[in-house]
């Protein structure tokens, strides 16, 4: 290598194979929430406009073209999520689809890590939604 040469990291994005990769990883995804009783009263009945967001959304983050941003705006990830109330079952359920597509997708090992830990984040990022607060014991004496 050249002495001033500057060494050009690979994306995700290209080292997946493009935007196909991401197509097949969310539709493997969306099969499972179709069915999940947790996530699905989430989502709108037609779940195809879904698809394609986060599809679009996921190919631009891991370093594929900025169509999500160009059609959609800024991400704004919690912004856009707000309206629904996500707790750790939603975001364990969600996390459960993204993790079984992953795992179908034929990637190298550091490849799956790094985006299975994205996704953890982004997923616990999500949540809005406090659990229950426990039941009080009204036959406890008050503190004095």
């Amino acid at each position: 290598m050249p002495k001033y040469a500057r060494r050009v990291e690979q994306s995700v994005y290209d080292a997946v194979g493009g935007q196909a990769f991401f197509d097949q990883l969310v539709d493997r995804f969306y099969d499972g929430v179709a069915d999940d009783p947790v996530l699905r009263p989430l989502y709108p009945e037609d779940l195809a406009p879904s698809r394609a967001h986060l599809a679009g959304f996921l190919a631009q983050y891991w370093g594929g073209p900025p169509h999500y941003s160009a059609e959609r705006g800024h991400p704004r990830l919690r912004m856009r999520h707000a309206p629904f109330e996500i707790g750790v079952d939603e975001r364990d359920a969600w996390m459960g689809h993204m993790r079984a597509s992953l795992l179908e997708a034929d990637l190298p090992g550091e490849i799956r890590s790094k985006m299975l830990d994205y996704f953890e984040s982004a997923a616990t990022h999500l949540i809005n939604k406090q659990p229950p607060a426990p039941p009080s014991d009204s036959r406890r004496l008050p503190i004095s």
